[in-house]
């Protein structure tokens, strides 16, 4: 049966997840359908897919600290406001010693692992040793779990990134078709990225990616392939987003991703790896403000409230509207939506299993 038949009653559609709860298991044909589910319907695939997560990964949510410590970029990625063209955003970029103490604060808080993330900066990029540096300083003192997520280097940068102390690397890949990854980053190609992802897969890092969902020229083809390619990578960790358009980039005037469109890519996402680390990103609370909540009840597991200084907050700017507070504010708030819904707060490092 083709996607142009495919039509669920709300019991097949219920077979079906309860199918996929056995098997992580979905037909592009399937997911084509999924992917563009009503509201209505779209709450049977969320029900199924919390069901999954809670029997998987259980009620806990990791929380990691995140340090978004440069926002310089030699990249030409047309939706990210942090674009080598952009002359609109201030430009700046943490000292080692800064991101230290930073890392050492989110610690004192309680965060038992945290997100290191930049723009690809050449002064950490091409000089891997600082911020190998830097990395194993806050591994030996802090002892506390890393994820990094700074862009695309070479297997042997990667592998000094992992023997300074990284346990997890996240690189997006932010869709699978070749033509439209071409088109948003025109200084790059897809197959560039994929290498990237095997290298980190062969380097043993926990790997994670993901891909943004209501991209422009997004058909629910590519958003289908988007799901599987992830299921293809069996990565131990997925961050899913919406686009939201930068007015500083050359996509300002496209429509943005819908709330409805990303919690679907959780949950499926949480089906066809069911034990994953997910989170619930800033990008949805953003464009929906129970977005979080929402996703955690979808599927994801994670939140990743941001502990960066109040200087640079909101010079971090991959879209419009992000959210900003303080951050005892940020670790609070998620505290409070965690427990809102019955869930607990975890305050290990929470890490993936280990993947084949």
């Amino acid at each position: 049966m083709s996607s142009q038949q495919l039509r669920l009653s709300d019991e097949e559609l219920i077979q079906l997840c309860h199918r996929v709860e056995v098997s992580s298991s979905l037909s592009f044909e399937e997911l084509i359908y999924l992917v563009q589910l009503d509201e209505r319907q779209a709450q049977i695939l969320f029900a199924t897919a919390d069901r999954v997560r809670q029997r998987m990964v259980g009620d806990a949510v990791h929380l990691r600290g995140l340090i978004e410590f440069s926002n310089i970029c030699i990249r030409q990625c047309q939706y990210c406001g942090l674009y080598c063209r952009n002359n609109q955003v201030k430009r700046y970029r943490m000292k080692e010693d800064e991101i230290f103490a930073t890392a050492e604060h989110a610690v004192k808080m309680g965060y038992p692992s945290l997100v290191l993330q930049s723009g690809e900066d050449p002064f950490y990029n091409t000089h891997i040793e600082r911020l190998a540096g830097v990395i194993s300083r806050i591994k030996n003192e802090l002892k506390v779990a890393i994820t990094l997520s700074a862009g695309e280097f070479s297997k042997t940068d990667y592998q000094r990134l992992k023997d300074a102390g990284v346990d997890r690397y996240l690189l997006r890949f932010e869709t699978s078709d070749a033509k439209l990854y071409r088109e948003l980053h025109p200084d790059s190609q897809l197959d560039d990225r994929l290498q990237c992802l095997q290298y980190l897969a062969e380097t043993g890092y926990q790997v994670g990616t993901g891909f943004m969902v209501g991209l422009p020229r997004e058909t629910p083809e590519i958003f289908a392939n988007n799901l599987l390619l992830l299921k293809k990578l069996n990565v131990g960790m997925v961050g899913i987003g919406p686009f939201l358009p930068n007015q500083d980039t050359p996509l300002k005037g496209e429509a943005s991703g819908t709330s409805l469109g990303t919690l679907i890519a959780v949950a499926l996402t949480r089906l066809l790896l069911p034990d994953t680390n997910i989170p619930a990103t800033t990008a949805l609370g953003t464009l929906d403000k129970d977005g979080r909540i929402k996703a955690l009840q979808a599927g994801a597991n994670v939140m990743m409230p941001n502990v960066s200084p109040m200087e640079f907050r909101e010079l971090y700017k991959l879209y419009p509207n992000k959210l900003c507070v303080t951050a005892d504010q940020g670790r609070d708030t998620a505290i409070k939506l965690v427990e809102s819904i019955g869930r607990v707060v975890s305050f290990s490092a929470g890490h993936a299993p280990l993947r084949k």
